[in-house]
């Protein structure tokens, strides 16, 4: 079926919009607005490590506030219990029976902050509402919302009393975003910005915001899908996996640096980003570039390294830099 171009030019100038719009809000975190529309479009999870301060809840936050979608914060901390998250059975005495509360997991859009401050537990009821989208109280499973976007954070500073996400759960998680500090242009813009709002606090002035609709995300999603990957393309794609797990093929001393590789799923993901970035930009095709663009971002968790890599002071984004130069272009 011919997709509608109509439409799809509707939708991609509603997105384009909307970036434009959360850019001038997060100010100096393009990379993180580019990456949350990638994972809304790709149908996925975002897994953010920052230093405090570097606008993470303001930016889903912001993505709620333009969506016609619900939104909860959820504060990690080690006394959290996996019933906080997913919500539990109330005794109804007057009825004589249990009631089903639904937590905050039971929103459209979840910001788990510092997901690595809570025990096993937590993480794995967390991350298996991600992968099965749906929560299991009793004998009872509930369905999530069909719009359902997760965005983890992690600090990587302070790390004594935290409780690391396993390698293997860290799958889960579409891309593992890493953000750094603005430089001074941009601080300074958000001094302006932070007094804007300061004053607007004081003096409040209604603001109305364009809520783009469910349907539009759904449809958004059919249209990143009908994008063109060329046979090369794909290959490429392929290849860039399967050297994270056979790199002798390549290097010798690379091969030695890897313990593990990406799974399937690190190649569904790879597509799926690859799609996004490209529709996002407003093509109907996916180039090798796109791929390597996201490339980091999705791999860097799932190419894990080996003890001897660890010890040289290898981690996994260093692999995939690796992966990306030795891996020929189509």
């Amino acid at each position: 079926m011919e997709p509608d171009r109509d439409n799809t030019s509707r939708l991609h100038a509603a997105f384009s919009a909307m970036r434009d719009d959360l850019s001038r809000e997060i100010v100096g975190q393009a990379a993180l607005v580019e990456r949350l529309l990638t994972a809304l479009l790709a149908d996925g999870h975002l897994l953010v490590e920052g230093a405090p301060g570097l606008a993470k809840t303001t930016a889903i936050r912001a993505l709620a506030a333009r969506l016609e979608a619900d939104f909860s914060r959820v504060q990690f901390t080690p006394d959290l219990l996996p019933a906080d998250l997913t919500g539990t059975e109330i005794w109804r005495p007057q009825e004589g029976r249990f009631e089903f509360m639904p937590g905050p997991i039971f929103h459209s859009l979840l910001l788990a902050d510092e997901v690595n401050r809570a025990p096993a537990k937590v993480q794995s009821a967390l991350l298996e509402a991600m992968g099965e989208r749906q929560v299991t109280v009793g004998r009872q499973t509930y369905a999530l919302p069909p719009l359902f976007l997760v965005m983890a954070t992690q600090n990587p500073i302070e790390q004594e009393g935290t409780f690391p996400l396993p390698e293997a759960q860290l799958d889960r998680f579409l891309m593992h975003v890493r953000i750094g500090y603005p430089e001074a242009a941009t601080e300074a813009e958000i001094l302006r910005l932070a007094r804007e709002r300061a004053r607007d606090t004081l003096q409040p002035v209604p603001r109305t915001v364009s809520k783009l609709p469910q349907a539009d995300v759904f449809a958004a999603r059919a249209a990143v899908l009908d994008l063109h990957v060329a046979p090369q393309v794909e290959r490429y794609l392929v290849e860039l996996v399967l050297a994270s797990r056979d790199a002798g093929r390549y290097d010798a001393a690379l091969a030695r640096r890897i313990a593990w590789g990406a799974s399937p799923r690190g190649s569904i993901a790879l597509e799926r980003c690859a799609r996004a970035r490209a529709w996002l930009a407003g093509r109907d095709f996916v180039t090798p570039d796109d791929v390597r663009a996201v490339a980091p971002d999705v791999l860097r968790h799932r190419v894990l390294p080996s003890y001897e890599a660890t010890a040289e002071g290898w981690d996994g984004e260093r692999l995939v830099a690796e992966l990306l130069a030795h891996v020929p272009l189509p």
